[in-house]
């Protein structure tokens, strides 16, 4: 009999391209048929077949209380009661607005002075880069080999995420003088980074860097490299553009900039861009930082962004609930699940006798076939990356769900307990075994 998963996969090829709305959902890095879910509670998910799964993708992170939280769902039905888009300001998005700017806080540094909601992170960077550059005058962007900051022509070049996965080295469609403004250098090096601006420091408007690279599988920051590119942008007259749409209020209630204050290192980033847990499942994001920069923004300055869709009403109201409800309690439990699966999953590829490594940044964790963990692009790339798929769908046939590459970072949610910790602890050995006994001719 045909599974319910594979009938709709050949429909959806057959409208849509490669039958996915993004491209790391085709599973075209671990085979298969990709699983079209239906519904999803909690830790869990069901299919479109009927089979329930643990979740380990969270929606790409912004499930952090677990997916269809009653209260989130309860605000957000309620803000549909009142309408699903108005084209106008409400006063939910100022209290969002507010919420943010009172969370990315450490003690008298308070970076967000004013923000701006946009519909998804790839417009929230995009605005970022256009405001850096309008504030500076200059034209050049420096990133990062292996960073993903959404899909915009002149941030493909080098990036992670899906383009990792599908090993391309750009994209096809962005004009070569746009490819031009951006200079990829290598992450964690600062030699690379002292570098292009002994070349280029005149002219550069803004470097752009994930607070924690999550898009080449985990690979946080050396200790003192997010600081050293603040001092080193700011030296220079140039901005440093913090990409939070990932980390922001997953690893930490201030994000991964709070969690770096908390550990003592401290930096001021001018632009912040915020995605995923922000609007807590529904499509939202922001971009915040000092008022001088920020109110370069038309209506007030001369940098042009708009939006029908910018801070509306149903994704405010589930952004607004779900960082209420984003204690520190929610943190300490997430925290604590991370570090006892991402133990577990050492222990198991461990005793498997598989090279491996499991890198970590805040709550964030992933696994890397490699001897230690890697610290940029070129070596992310150069793991055995073959023994993902094996171990991928041998857990799955074990009702756990992994994110489809290699190259992605683990979710938890605060809805994770120990019936479903106890059950990924469980299927982790036979996967690590599968990962052992895989070959790069199969």
């Amino acid at each position: 009999m045909t599974d319910r998963n594979d009938s709709l996969f050949d429909s959806a090829r057959s409208v849509i391209p490669g039958g996915v709305n993004s491209p790391v959902r085709a599973y075209g890095s671990v085979g298969g048929t990709p699983r079209f879910l239906a519904s999803a509670s909690g830790a869990r998910v069901t299919d479109a077949a009927g089979r329930e799964y643990i979740d380990l993708v969270a929606s790409w992170g912004p499930a952090l209380l677990g997916h269809a939280q009653p209260e989130v769902v309860a605000a957000v039905q309620n803000a549909a009661a009142r309408g699903l888009s108005f084209g106008a300001p409400t006063e939910a998005e100022v209290e969002l607005a507010q919420l943010v700017t009172e969370r990315v806080r450490y003690g008298d540094a308070r970076p967000i002075e004013r923000v701006r909601l946009v519909s998804t992170g790839t417009e929230a960077t995009m605005t970022a880069i256009r405001l850096a550059r309008g504030a500076t005058g200059r034209d050049l962007l420096v990133k990062f080999a292996g960073h993903y900051h959404g899909h915009s022509d002149g941030l493909l070049a080098a990036a992670g995420s899906g383009v990792a996965t599908l090993a391309l080295p750009g994209s096809a469609g962005v004009p070569a003088p746009i490819a031009a403004q951006t200079l990829v250098i290598d992450y964690n090096d600062p030699d690379a980074l002292a570098a292009v601006f002994a070349e280029y420091g005149d002219r550069i408007a803004a470097v752009i860097v994930e607070a924690a690279s999550a898009n080449m599988g985990v690979v946080p920051p050396l200790p003192g490299f997010n600081r050293l590119i603040a001092e080193t942008a700011h030296a220079h007259g140039a901005l440093m553009i913090l990409d939070e749409v990932l980390t922001g209020f997953r690893v930490h209630p201030a994000g991964f900039w709070g969690l770096q204050q908390q550990e003592g290192e401290q930096y001021l980033p001018d632009i912040f861009t915020f995605g995923k847990v922000i609007g807590g499942g529904m499509p939202l994001a922001a971009l915040g930082g000092r008022a001088e920069v920020m109110d370069m923004l038309a209506p007030v300055g001369p940098v042009y962004q708009a939006g029908t869709l910018s801070g509306n009403p149903l994704s405010v109201a589930a952004g607004i609930a779900t960082l209420r409800l984003a204690t520190p309690e929610v943190y300490s439990r997430v925290d604590a699940s991370a570090a006892r699966l991402a133990a577990a999953l050492d222990v198991a590829l461990t005793d498997a006798g598989v090279v491996h490594a499991v890198p970590r940044a805040g709550n964030l964790f992933g696994v890397a076939f490699l001897p230690d963990a890697p610290r940029d692009y070129a070596q992310a790339q150069a793991q055995e990356s073959f023994r993902y798929a094996p171990f991928f769908h041998a857990m799955r046939e074990q009702g756990v769900a992994l994110p489809p590459s290699v190259f992605e970072a683990w979710f938890l949610t605060a809805a994770h307990g120990e019936d479903e910790l106890a059950a990924i602890e469980s299927a982790l050995p036979d996967a690590a075994r599968a990962a052992a006994a895989a070959s790069a001719s199969a």
